[in-house]
């Protein structure tokens, strides 16, 4: 499966700073120190729909990371997934009584246009869970093999209780981790598991349903979390530097996927950082597929709202932030981006490599795009104002922007 085109990320004087950011396992702030080739995995999308402000906001987290990483003379080694087979794809073609591949392959077109349009990074390897089926099976014939796996009436089974440092990612207690387990895919209440958490690895055939060939395994298809385990593996190895998402992924796909690997591998950690993304919310509730209460960057888009505006109103809310989307929200970017434009267009201008040294600084600080945009606003503020006698101060915040916040001025 083929990503979408890369924008040119401008190179910029100096060098930046070591990225500080919150991780999940540990609940502490950690200062990432990759190698001279820094990988990541995002979990990508289940194409039914495409693409939300709550994906925009998540995908935009981790563009910002990549930016970072490679404003400090790193290369990025980034993979994601699309999750072109499963449950919620195959009811909601039912629903629209389309096929569930056309439907896959029109939202995951227009995740990619949309992607495109925001300039956000794309990554090295993009991969379908079906185009994975290969590289799925025999780990879950190895976790069987390892004692790891059980059958229940055709399905395979992951045992929870075979990776001692299992509930290490979230740090839920039991309870919580079941009451998401129903909320998030997971079927707690099925008789005949040896844990209700146990996730399923590998489901059997159904009626009615696509299913491959899984040898010793019989016809089926893979379960969610091994999907992108096998992924990961195959393309960036154990010990990866961060896996990234939105916050509902912590438990039970991280948490799963991390067990996963570690029980496969025999070795820890999966990935050395979990980030998360915070969660978008529209007339006070959570945007969500289910609720139907999404508003979709083809829609703005399709509306001529300026994908450079989109990204400023995602930016003005720092990453780990659950907030609220609003149209108050876009219009307070637009006209930001209606200043910045403004500033940049004078021929000369106050001196901006300190705001430079600014942006940079804030972005190491947790990824604090908020303070980054502020930043940005005094500088504009003060060359509408005076101007300056710094004839390339303009080029150079305007690649700063581009560089390190992904906003085409």
């Amino acid at each position: 499966m083929y990503a979408w085109p890369a924008s040119e990320v401008p190179a910029l004087p100096g060098s930046g700073r070591d990225l500080s950011i919150h991780d999940t396992a540990t609940g502490e702030r950690i200062t990432l120190t990759p190698g001279p080739v820094a990988r990541i995995y995002v979990c990508g999308i289940t194409p039914y729909d495409a693409t939300h402000m709550g994906h925009a906001a998540t995908y935009n987290a981790f563009d910002l990371v990549q930016r970072v990483w490679l404003d400090t003379k790193r290369q990025v080694h980034y993979v994601q997934n699309v999750t072109d087979v499963d449950d919620p794809l195959l009811e909601r073609a039912q629903e629209n009584g389309d096929d569930w591949t056309a439907l896959a392959e029109r939202e995951t077109a227009l995740f990619r246009e949309d992607m495109t349009a925001l300039r956000m990074l794309p990554p090295r390897h993009y991969i379908g869970a079906v185009e994975a089926i290969p590289g799925i099976v025999p780990l879950v014939e190895r976790l069987r093999d390892l004692g790891a796996a059980y059958e229940l009436e055709g399905d395979i089974y992951f045992s929870v209780e075979s990776d001692p440092s299992f509930g290490s990612v979230s740090r839920l207690d039991a309870e919580a981790m079941r009451l998401l387990s129903a909320e998030r895919g997971g079927d707690p209440e099925r008789s005949g598991k040896k844990s209700p958490l146990d996730p399923m690895l590998w489901m059997a055939a159904r009626d009615g349903e696509p299913s491959w060939d899984g040898g010793s395994l019989g016809r089926g298809r893979p379960g969610w979390h091994i999907e992108c385990v096998a992924i990961a593996l195959d393309h960036l190895g154990m010990g990866f530097d961060v896996q990234g998402g939105g916050s509902d992924l912590a438990f039970p796909h991280h948490e799963m996927g991390a067990s996963h690997a570690q029980v496969l591998t025999g070795e820890r950690p999966f990935a050395k950082t979990y980030v998360h993304a915070g969660m978008v919310a529209l007339d006070g509730e959570k945007m969500s597929k289910s609720k139907g209460n999404l508003v979709f960057v083809s829609a703005l888009r399709r509306d001529g709202v300026d994908p450079a505006a989109i990204r400023l109103a995602l930016l003005a809310r720092h990453y780990r932030s659950d907030w609220e989307w609003t149209d108050g929200l876009l219009r307070e970017a637009e006209e930001r981006l209606d200043r910045w434009r403004a500033a940049v267009s004078r021929p000369d201008g106050r001196s901006a490599d300190a705001l430079v040294e600014e942006i940079r600084e804030a972005l190491a600080d947790d990824l604090d795009s908020p303070a980054a945009l502020a930043a940005v606003d005094r500088w504009a503020a003060a060359q509408s104002a005076t101007g300056g006698t710094d004839e390339g101060a303009p080029g150079l915040v305007s690649r700063a922007v581009d560089a390190l916040l992904g906003v085409a001025l």
